[in-house]
């Protein structure tokens, strides 16, 4: 199905408040104008991760059962500049995006890229320019600047360079707030083809839920996931870059031929023992390879009573799994000296959660 070219009812203003009908809502320190969106998007673990080989477009074959957890960024998103101009359309085609990060789970933004290179800011620009909503304005104080943002306010719950797709999260947050926003009307099938373009999990990121993935992970099947499961997020104290792990597996590892059977019916039965045993990542040995302390504290999980422990994604985040709530809060205070941050999460999480500012 192709996308809507157009946002804003075929160009129309993007709808606002009445005056006086709602206070303003203050985004990042400036006042939109008009309205504001707020969206929580979960984190994404692998529970299973097979790599089949590198394809011809550079990209690695993959086999992967994706699911959501319960630890969220939320972005705010609205459009501020000179009072009114917001909700003109001639003066939205010369509107410029801006990102402001409001909090990184309580520590500083170390590892988040630069506000132009963010996947937040390159998916409102994706699709803003695809649906038409601005062409890229000029640079700030030059005579292409309308003076007119959108702004994205991002605050960070999910590790960053943790293997838990927070950038692509971001991205899928973006593209879920900003549809809405610019009243661009696509729906979440059409926004998860523009995402395949931006990163390779943003697609699962815009629906979330618990799926099988292949191919270099945006061809997506939902699967059938009973109950809820209990995990530990082990957030190591250095990040380690995506590029980096793959390049190791390149060198050191070989593709697999190992299938999710496992791991699917433990989802299907509500079956966390036989969960916790099919856990399977094949970037787990890279990432042991670049950092061998990882390895160790993942048998230090086992020893505690985790059910199952793995790496997430390409690391260095641990993920163990517990029998029950009661188990993981334990487990979370019995390994919190070891890592530079534990938090317990529940799966699956569903995915992106739009709706007005309040």
């Amino acid at each position: 199905m192709p996308l809507i070219a157009s946002c804003g009812h075929q160009g129309g203003p993007i709808s606002r408040q009445s005056e006086g009908e709602e206070p303003a809502v203050v985004i990042g320190g400036a006042t939109a104008d008009g309205a504001c969106v707020r969206v929580r998007v979960p984190a994404k673990v692998n529970l299973f991760l097979a790599l089949r080989g590198l394809r011809q477009d550079a990209f690695h074959e993959l086999v992967s059962v994706l699911q959501t957890v319960t630890l969220f960024d939320e972005l705010r998103v609205g459009v501020y500049g000179p009072p009114g101009r917001g909700h003109h359309p001639a003066a939205r085609r010369r509107m410029r995006v801006e990102l402001r990060v409001a909090e990184v789970a309580g520590r500083a933004s170390e590892g988040l890229p630069d506000a132009a290179d963010n996947l937040a800011v390159l998916a409102a620009r994706a699709l803003g320019a695809h649906t038409g909503v601005f062409a890229l304005g000029g640079d700030a104080g030059t005579a292409g600047d309308t003076g007119l943002r959108t702004l994205i306010e991002l605050r960070k719950g999910i590790p960053v360079a943790g293997g838990m797709a927070g950038g692509s999260a971001d991205a899928a947050g973006a593209l879920v707030a900003l549809n809405q926003l610019w009243e661009c009307q696509l729906d979440r099938d059409q926004l998860r083809d523009l995402a395949a373009g931006i990163g390779s999990d943003v697609p699962f990121c815009v629906v979330g839920g618990t799926v099988l993935a292949t191919g270099r992970g945006t061809a997506l099947a939902q699967v059938l996931c009973r109950g809820t499961f209990h995990w530990v997020v082990c957030t190591a104290h250095q990040p380690l870059e995506t590029a980096r792990v793959y390049r190791a597996w390149d060198t050191h590892c070989r593709p697999t031929e190992v299938e999710p059977d496992a791991v699917l019916a433990a989802l299907r039965s509500q079956d966390a023992e036989a969960l916790g045993a099919a856990l399977y990542n094949d970037l787990q040995e890279a990432a042991f390879h670049l950092r061998p302390e990882l390895a160790e504290q993942r048998r230090a999980l086992l020893e505690a009573g985790a059910l199952g422990a793995v790496v997430s994604g390409s690391g260095p985040t641990l993920l163990a799994l517990a029998e029950s709530a009661e188990a993981a809060a334990t487990l979370a205070e019995r390994m919190a000296g070891d890592f530079r941050d534990v938090r317990v999460a529940r799966s699956p999480a569903g995915g992106p959660d739009a709706r007005p500012c309040t």
